[in-house]
């Protein structure tokens, strides 16, 4: 079980290009004064949360240090401490990560769209 959420966190991950990533968090700003956590590192932690239904600091600091290892093949060397997760969350700007979600968003409305062009398509050449 936890090797096939891995591969599906995983997964998710590789939605969000790391490059586009770092750009929205270069244009938030939103490393300023960061010490060794960074926005990804924080990105993954929520993402990890949503994914594996992690309702405290606890539990999302539990689940990423029982699985270390796969954390630095994601970019993040080290599972976080709560007090550093509960630290970033209150004093990251929120806008970097509305920027990715709308980033991911406006891509999976592409990918739909196409979907939904050639599906139109072959459905028209088959009559």
């Amino acid at each position: 079980m936890v090797l096939r959420f891995s591969r599906i966190f995983s997964q998710l991950l590789q939605l969000i290009p790391r490059g586009e990533f770092e750009k929205a968090v270069r244009d938030h700003k939103a490393e300023y004064q960061a010490r060794n956590f960074t926005c990804w590192g924080q990105f993954v932690a929520m993402l990890f949360c949503q994914v594996g239904r992690a309702h405290t600091l606890r539990e999302i600091c539990g689940g990423l240090a029982s699985c270390e290892s796969k954390l630095k093949h994601l970019g993040v060397p080290d599972a976080p401490e709560k007090s550093t997760l509960a630290y970033a969350n209150e004093h990251r700007p929120w806008g970097l990560y509305q920027a990715v979600f709308q980033k991911l968003f406006a891509k999976c409305q592409m990918v739909t769209a196409a979907k939904e062009q050639k599906q139109s398509f072959a459905a028209k050449t088959s009559l």
